[in-house]
């Protein structure tokens, strides 16, 4: 697999706790979207964005695993 799998074609809305680490899928396969679980593995060079959260509140995460701003959605969905 080279390409990820398009969770879906907009982005999940989520909401972040300041200082807590989040694992998003970069694959598109995970079960528990945006979020990784593990199913990337066998499924090629994939593995999670690992990031800590700036401030809390809600943001919206990629879900056609295309951004340029990962883990953010920048719109990238539009053009598929």
């Amino acid at each position: 697999m080279t390409e990820p799998v398009i969770a879906q074609k907009s982005p999940y809305k989520v909401e972040l706790d300041e200082g807590q680490k989040y694992a998003f899928c970069t694959c598109g396969l995970s079960e528990k979207q945006p979020y990784c679980n593990g199913a990337h593995k066998g499924a090629g060079e994939f593995k999670p964005n690992i990031f800590i959260a700036e401030k809390s509140g809600t943001v919206f995460l990629c879900g056609c695993k295309r951004t340029r701003d990962t883990p953010y959605c920048d719109g990238t969905h539009n053009s598929l």
